[in-house]
């Protein structure tokens, strides 16, 4: 095939793969939390562009270069980088099953749709903290060229860090478990390249900067005019672009068959039992957590975040001298759990739902049933937040506090999306394709996770010796009060039921 062919078929489908979008069943429901993630990007972009001129001017007068500090702290770019993309990217193998019975060869759909990666918009939005920090910090030692130099670099290595995080989204599809592979570099690599202590020094002895005297290394050869390193750079793309054509070509047969075998025990638990309906639906939900993919993950990940939290805050002094930063970790390791399980709140059920709507009551014991169990999921948190508390980072009333007002505040809060969602979540799907967010549950989300920590930190800061106990009586009012505001939800619900469920079948049929 003649290169004019390859680019004309490369156009096709980077077309057909926009107007499928438009045309999808939810594309008319979802542009108000489109037009609202691009208002969020737009403001993201602002504040890196905003972060990089004022760094940049206070950076000009300091004792080392100010881009010195910013290439030696790569690891740091490439660490969020990834988390940005694990919550926003899917892989080329999920991208290529619309048009498998089209004539076209699957190796090449793989090779557009990596290419379309590596083009990406996505890989310049780290640029705009980057240029006008570099257009402050360079020119003065190295010129224009030097700068446009810098950047291309920066860019590239973006862009190879997409081909990457590829190849580990696919691996983490095939095993969850696989998730703790970039999670323990990045955060390894993260912790002995920034802090200088004990535990450091343990491991590395005195030279505990190597990460950042190797990539500070790295970028002056770039800046002194050196090849190596973008030939390097080069072919460590192509080595990696090539490797990523191998495994997507295998994972697309495996994600279009969507072969699943498992095996089903039966568990009683009849601890449940004597709860009655209440009890049959707290069965539910511990059956969904151990049987439907996408809810388990859920719940892993809001583990492993409250684990990582907490380690954090007991074992780095990162957070010692930030009173704002200790009230949002206090609060967050007991919001995070219940924010990923609850914002979802009857998706799930959106399978079952004429179910569900066939017995009187029946969705408001599910709502009682889904408050108990993550009532009873605090043990966790409170357990994993012990760790701070021994070390002396935290004390054991500020972590009661902060539990209760979570279950008496947080949660209701977080229960009023019940109301609005009328999307079906797909069980077995893969996470970022389980379910299309709506304005509604970022709003919410967005409420619960950040409004928690400013009325803590406002309390810390006017009435320190009272803060804790006056969250912990919001919250015994909040849990004292449930059968009210669960009923208003429930009545809520109920006279919305036509539209949701409407929503909820055209999503589940989608």
């Amino acid at each position: 095939m003649k290169a004019k062919e390859y680019w004309r078929l490369y156009r096709l489908v980077c077309k057909t793969k926009d107007l499928g979008e438009k045309r999808h069943i939810m594309f008319e429901q979802n542009k108000a939390m489109k037009w609202l993630g691009y208002l969020f990007a737009a403001f993201w972009c602002a504040y890196l562009l905003f972060f990089g001129v004022v760094l940049g001017n206070a950076m000009s007068d300091g004792p080392v270069e100010g881009f010195d500090l910013i290439d030696g702290g790569m690891i740091a770019f490439i660490a969020l980088d990834f988390l940005v993309r694990l919550m926003l990217t899917e892989t080329p193998a999920q991208e290529v099953k619309q048009f498998k019975l089209m004539p076209i060869s699957v190796k090449f759909l793989i090779g557009t749709f990596l290419t379309r990666r590596i083009l990406s918009s996505f890989n310049i939005v780290w640029l705009f903290f980057l240029v006008p920090f570099g257009l402050i910090q360079l020119p003065h030692y190295y010129g224009l060229g030097g700068f446009f130099v810098w950047v291309f670099a920066w860019w590239l290595i973006f862009a190879i860090h997409s081909q990457v995080y590829l190849i580990w989204r696919s691996l983490m599809n095939r095993n969850f478990l696989f998730t703790l592979l970039p999670v323990s570099i990045y955060a390894f690599l993260f912790y002995c390249g920034i802090f200088d202590d004990e535990y450091t020094q343990m491991i590395f002895g005195d030279n505990v900067e190597w990460l950042y005297n190797a990539c500070l290394w790295w970028w002056r050869s770039i800046l002194d005019g050196s090849v190596l390193p973008f030939i390097c750079l080069g072919v460590i793309l192509v080595l990696i672009f090539c490797l990523n054509l191998v495994i997507q070509n295998k994972a697309i047969y495996k994600e279009i068959a969507e072969v699943q075998e498992s095996k089903v025990k039966s568990r009683e638990m009849s601890v449940f039992n004597r709860f009655g309906i209440i009890g049959e639906y707290l069965k539910l939900e511990v059956r969904s957590i151990m049987r439907n993919a996408v809810i388990r993950k859920q719940f892993i990940l809001g583990v492993v975040c409250m684990l990582m939290l907490s380690c954090m805050t007991a074992f780095t002094p990162v957070y010692d001298n930030n009173l704002f930063m200790k009230a949002y970790i206090s609060m967050y390791c007991y919001c995070v759990l219940a924010n990923m399980m609850l914002v979802n709140a009857m998706c799930p059920e959106g399978n079952y739902i004429d179910g569900l709507m066939a017995r009187k009551e029946s969705v408001l014991s599910l709502l009682k049933a889904k408050y108990y169990f993550n009532l009873m999921m605090f043990i966790v948190p409170f357990c994993v937040f012990l760790v701070p508390v021994i070390q002396g980072k935290s004390t054991i009333g500020e972590s009661i506090g902060c539990m209760l007002f979570s279950a008496g505040v947080v949660m209701p809060a977080l229960f009023q999306m019940a109301v609005y969602n009328n999307m079906t979540i797909d069980l077995n799907k893969k996470l970022t394709r389980a379910g299309r967010s709506n304005k509604m549950q970022i709003i919410v989300s967005m409420v619960a996770l950040f409004l928690p920590m400013i009325i803590m930190y406002a309390l810390m800061v006017l009435v320190p010796d009272y803060s804790s106990l006056i969250l912990g009586l919001l919250g015994v009012i909040g849990i004292a009060l449930n059968p009210l505001w669960l009923r208003n939800v429930y009545n809520r619900f109920m006279a919305r039921r036509y539209v949701n469920m409407d929503g909820f079948r055209s999503s589940r049929n989608a």
